[in-house]
This record gives C-alpha cells, structure tokens and sequence, in this order.
C-alpha cells in the first residue's frame, strides 16, 4: 500500500483521546494520545514503561495539547524476515513434486502494531503491577502491618480506580457513577452478580468481591471525594 496524508482524532468510552496524523511527510506518522489520568500513572511508573516499550518512537517535544507523542518512519519499520526453508519431495502417482514451505518471521511489525494498539492497557497497568510488587516484598520481609500508599486514579470523571497493597492481597477499588435512575438499577443488579457468584460450589474458593450501592469500602472512607451517594463500589 502506498503511504498516504492521515490526520484522524478518535476519543474512546473512557474519554482518552487519540491523534493520528502525518504533519511533515506521508512517510512518518505520529500518534499522540491523551489520558485525564495520565500525570497520576506518571507517579507508579507509567514514564519508565513509555522508554522501556516505546522508546524508540518517543518525541522529545510532544504535540501540544496531549500527554506523549510517538513516531513511526513507515521506510525504518522492523523488517520481516525468513525463519526456515524446508524442501522436500513428496511422491504422487509415481512422480515426484518439489515441496518448499518457507515460514516467514513476521512478528516483528505485528508485534509493534500490537504493541501500540495496548499503549493505555499497559498505562494503567503500571498502578497494579507496583501493588503486586509491594504486596510480594511486605510478604517477603514479613510486614503484617505495614502502611501502604493508597493509589488513585482517576480515569474518568467522577470515577477512581483505588488500589492498595496489603501484607497478604491486593485490594482493587472500583468506583462507578450512574447518573440515571434506570442506570443505577441494571447497574446494581449487574454488579451484585460479581457477590452472588461466590456462592455458587465451584467458585467459593475465589477471591472475595464486594459491592456498596452508597457506603464507600473502609480503605477509601476517609476521603471527601467518597461522599456521594450517586455512586457504588466494587470491590476485588
């Protein structure tokens, strides 16, 4: 396919924004993304995981008006190459036909599109995967009690993901905000399966889930954001 001008902005259910365009050549394209919650994930590790995964592609002056911005030389993409060549002769109503199987290595270029399409799953990825480290190391030194930081992240508005690490789990808080009444009920009862599943034999042994149609969880009480009785809670 022949490069072509792009320039394409999409926002997705979360509100996270994205830009595709080609501003100086057909030939180079930059995508630019931005997340409300993205200076929150800075704080747990977001801008290692940006060098460490995309670090090749960063621009050093992101796009105005968004959070990073990548880059992408359609000419110096990674090149597909050959893996493995096999020849061999099958017989076929007593002749003899030449098979070659030629298995290319095409992950290279699949792997970076793929790479890029989870940009905001491995964004907010960061927060947990801090959490399961710190639960694993109060468990190694043994800290029964220990103190840890209450991350919060605000990705939508008047909607957090709270996630504190404990000596022996992870507890991951959603909250969820329905503004109309009809919403609250299929919501609540939506959300109260998570609970009830439990019950059921094969899956007792599951984690705990809970939810709260107004009262926030204890870890969370504390905070004045939690006071709204419009919202619930979701707790793993």
């Amino acid at each position: 396919l022949e490069p072509t001008a792009l320039d394409m902005t999409a926002v997705d259910f979360y509100g996270v924004s994205y830009r595709i365009s080609t501003p100086q050549s057909k030939n180079i394209i930059k995508f630019s993304m931005l997340m409300q919650c993205f200076k929150e994930l800075v704080q747990w590790g977001a801008q290692d995981m940006l060098h460490k995964e995309y670090g090749a592609y960063i621009l050093a002056e992101t796009e105005s008006g968004y959070d990073f911005s990548l880059e992408f030389d359609l000419q110096k993409l990674p090149e597909d190459k050959v893996i493995q060549q096999k020849i061999s002769f099958k017989p076929y109503h007593g002749f003899s036909h030449l098979i070659i199987m030629t298995i290319c290595l095409l992950e290279e270029r699949e792997a970076l599109v793929k790479k890029v399409s989870l940009i905001k799953r491995n964004l907010l990825a960061q927060p947990f995967e801090r959490a399961f480290e710190q639960q694993a190391q109060y468990e190694a030194e043994e800290q029964t009690n220990p103190t840890p930081v209450l991350m919060q992240i605000h990705y939508r508005d008047q909607e957090t993901i709270y996630i504190q690490a404990q000596y022996d789990r992870v507890t991951v808080i959603f909250s969820t905000l329905f503004k109309e009444e009809t919403d609250r009920i299929f919501g609540r009862v939506f959300l109260q399966e998570f609970v009830d599943a439990r019950r059921r034999p094969a899956i007792q042994k599951a984690p705990q889930v809970l939810y709260s149609s107004k009262d926030p969880p204890l870890e969370i009480r504390y905070l004045s954001e939690s006071q709204n009785e419009d919202v619930g809670y979701v707790t793993f």
